[in-house]
């Protein structure tokens, strides 16, 4: 008898897990990601201990709140000039540095610790030091793994890292319960840092192969005003950033409540502590896996929203748990929607930002996460103190449930195939002096021959050319009617110099040009829209430069 074939679905869903390996034959990318699973583990371990340690200093609510806000509130504070950076810097010795500054942090606030010299401001400062580590480095990380990986398997190395964390996330805590309780605090954070050397030794180990652009690199200021006109004119990103914040807000309750409600609620110790939170890192795990297998089925509008029920879910049933037993249960299934939500937004954001921007735009990912973490952190810390722990997960699992209507309208699905390799079909215009990049400002006007019965149409459809010429570095936009020729219209757009206008031409992706062309074919012309440019001068040195566009521009 012949064996039956595998149907479909269950050879899809084989290559579905064996595809989210694949990017481990990388050996750069391997040897970073096992070193960062170590180092992620330590991590892990020193949030249990300064977590545990300041209800032994400190037995506050609001105190033990703060801790989680001292974690995350300078990654909000740094994430947009770290991103910057990123994207201007060398970003294998710019990670190097903020490993070192990490491991000094956790290494003396170990030593302070081990001493007994520990208190809960020094507490509260040295987890400021570290979250000032993750800030300047998360938006970094991100952004190096299109190095490591070839754009097929990008995808999937962003998954990976996701099971990495919580991989760490399911051992670190663990580990930490039974190091506190055989020991003290002290330990897990000399342990910490000599994780962070791992990181250093592959960052080390790493031959970056960089490539010089033709245009210089971007100073500081003026790559932050670029990233920030990107979020503001990129709807792609606007839409992750509100599902994102509208969840971490109410999500941030389990995270800074927990240390207290297993000491309060459960009457438990640092071991049970760590089993609830491995327990979280277990469900992430597991989410993992059963993400893989629905991506192929459900979209992640879906997924997302089903992840933020079923976190509500787990959080209603551990504030009226009780039960050790049943807060593990709870605890795994917070895990699997966790990664559900945080894990698909990241990959949306990683699909739809383009490698110019991608470190700035994930920092705005970072901003608004962590930023969340840490407001709702320090609020629900208050709230509890006047309510009560479980009254306080109750409300904010509520509140989560009620973002899933109120973000559906923001749709993440559409962004997804959004194809972002640079379009590279600009004429770059010549200036009368090539080292007067900076002079400006540049003015361009486009100069279009349209139908007058089609002109309402033609305008919906050059507002979305707006967008895109604001996104990508234009302060100033407008659209003018010509009343001396009928249909002549004159579209007008500025750049603070020469040399962002021509970066204007880099950043533009093969998805720009599909809405190019769009505008285009309302044009009735003999001859391609003219252009022209117009470059900023003294009062008595005004300077014209214009081309006509070849066809094929367009």
């Amino acid at each position: 008898m012949t064996p039956a074939k595998p149907s479909s679905q269950t050879a899809d869903h084989q290559q579905a897990k064996l595809a989210m390996w694949k990017p481990l034959r990388h050996r750069t990318f391997r040897v970073i990601w096992i070193a960062s699973v170590f180092s992620n583990i330590g991590t892990w371990m020193h949030e249990v201990g300064a977590g545990w340690l300041m209800t032994s200093l400190a037995p506050d609510p609001l105190m033990v709140a703060l801790v989680q806000a001292a974690t995350t509130f300078p990654v909000f504070l740094l994430a947009l000039p770290a991103g910057a950076l990123a994207d201007i810097l060398d970003r294998r010795r710019y990670l190097i540095a903020t490993q070192i500054w990490m491991a000094l942090a956790a290494g003396l606030l170990g030593l302070f610790t081990l001493t007994g010299a520990s208190n809960p401001a020094l507490l509260l400062a040295f987890t400021f030091a570290l979250g000032i580590g993750s800030g300047l480095m998360m938006p970094a990380w991100g952004a190096i793994i299109p190095e490591l990986v070839p754009r097929e398997d990008l995808h999937d190395a962003v998954s990976l890292n996701s099971v990495a964390v919580n991989v760490s996330r399911a051992v670190g805590p663990a580990l930490a319960g039974l190091i506190i309780a055989a020991t003290e605090p002290g330990v897990v954070f000399i342990l910490n840092a000599i994780s962070f050397g791992a990181v250093i030794f592959a960052l080390h180990s790493w031959r970056r192969k960089t490539t010089d652009g033709e245009l210089p690199a971007e100073r500081l200021v003026g790559a932050l005003r670029a990233g920030a006109r990107y979020a503001r004119h990129a709807p792609e990103l606007r839409t992750v950033l509100i599902r994102l914040g509208a969840f971490v807000i109410f999500a941030s309750a389990s995270w800074a409540l927990m240390p207290l409600f297993v000491r309060r609620e459960l009457q438990g110790g640092p071991t049970i502590y760590g089993w609830l939170v491995g327990f979280l890192g277990m469900g992430a795990i597991a989410g993992a896996f059963v993400l893989t297998y629905l991506r192929v089925r459900v979209s992640r509008d879906w997924i997302v929203s089903g992840a933020v029920a079923l976190f509500a879910a787990s959080m209603i049933a551990l504030a009226n748990s009780g039960s050790v037993w049943i807060g593990l249960i709870a605890m795994f299934f917070s895990g699997m929607a966790w990664i559900g939500v945080v894990s698909s937004l990241m990959a949306v954001a990683q699909a739809t930002l383009p490698a110019w921007v991608r470190a700035r735009g994930l920092a705005f990912f970072w901003v608004v996460y962590m930023g969340g973490m840490a407001l709702g952190s320090a609020v629900w810390g208050q709230v509890a103190s006047w309510v009560g722990i479980p009254m306080v997960l109750t409300f904010a699992a509520l509140g989560a449930l009620a973002t899933i209507a109120a973000t559906w309208p923001f749709r993440i699905g559409p962004h997804e195939v959004l194809d972002l390799t640079p379009s590279v079909h600009w004429t770059t215009p010549h200036v009368r002096d090539e080292n007067e990049m900076d002079r400006g400002p540049v003015m361009i006007q486009i100069e279009y021959l349209i139908d007058p019965a089609r002109l309402d149409e033609f305008s919906r459809a050059l507002h979305h050319v707006r967008r895109l010429r604001r996104r990508d570095g234009a302060f100033m936009w407008e659209m003018f009617l010509d009343y001396e020729e009928e249909g002549k219209v004159v579209e007008c757009f500025m750049f603070e110099s020469w040399l962002e206008h021509l970066r204007q031409h880099e950043r533009e992706t093969a998805a720009d040009r599909h809405i190019y062309k769009k505008v285009r074919v309302f044009h009735i012309g003999d001859r391609p829209p003219r252009v022209k440019h117009y470059v900023g001068g003294h009062m008595n040195e005004p300077q014209l430069f214009w081309l006509e566009k070849h066809e094929a521009d367009w």
